[in-house]
């Protein structure tokens, strides 16, 4: 792969406030990696040796229930990091983390995060907003979970993915990676069965469309409707 330039990190918020020759230098430690779709880039449980910068493509988070049941618990889109374990102080990565498609990621060993937050301004301070986006989108998860009822927990699903990783198409808003009903059954704590209920009947009322793993809401007022987020 040919050298990368400074240009791929300028805007991304953990290295917008360094100079060309700071971002060189994390470029210059970094080695890229290249995942097919459905691909991991590590599972739950391992020992947590890299951290990653995801250049192109989308992961989908993934953990382990003690019952060995898979949930989705987040995306993660272009541009940001990711496998940060070493940033929270865990040993071993709490998650694993699954090539929704084609993705291009960097990655630098552990033992270079604590210069990067001692060396470079602002590393720091805007990895652990993402965190704590994350987090707090996590915790909206669980509290749909416990409080909405199946057709509300799914049109949220949607309608997040559609604001995380949206594209405008002449039918509506695609989310631009592919995603299955398996994925939203694991997302949203239901069964594939009742997610396929839902989405056929969307589908003949003309609110979303799928094919080929994509999804496309077609009519997003109608999905806010459904999801009981009027006010």
């Amino acid at each position: 792969m040919k050298k990368l330039d400074e240009s791929l990190l300028t805007n991304l918020p953990p290295f917008r406030k360094l100079d060309r020759s700071q971002i060189r230098q994390i470029l210059d430690a970094a080695t890229p990696v290249r995942i097919n779709a459905g691909d991991a880039f590590f599972d739950q449980g391992d020992t947590a040796e890299k951290f990653f910068l995801l250049l192109d493509g989308h992961i989908r988070v993934v953990k382990m229930t003690p019952d060995g049941e898979q949930v989705i618990a987040l995306h993660i889109a272009s541009g940001q990091l990711f496998g940060i374990a070493a940033g929270l102080g865990k040993a071993t990565y709490p998650a694993t983390s699954v090539a929704a498609d084609e993705c291009l990621a960097l990655y630098w060993p552990n033992v270079m995060w604590d210069r990067f937050v001692a060396t470079y301004d602002g590393f720091a301070t805007e990895t652990y907003k993402v965190v704590g986006e994350r987090l707090d989108e996590m915790n909206k998860r669980i509290v749909e979970m416990a409080t909405q009822q199946v057709e509300q927990r799914v049109a949220c699903v949607l309608l997040r993915l559609i604001n995380q990783a949206g594209r405008k198409v002449p039918d509506g808003i695609e989310i631009d990676f592919p995603i299955t009903r398996q994925n939203i059954s694991d997302m949203t704590g239901t069964t594939l069965h009742t997610v396929s209920r839902l989405l056929s009947a969307w589908e003949k009322s003309g609110i979303v469309a799928s094919k080929r793993s994509k999804v496309t809401v077609t009519e997003p007022h109608q999905l806010v409707l459904l999801s009981g987020a009027t006010g």
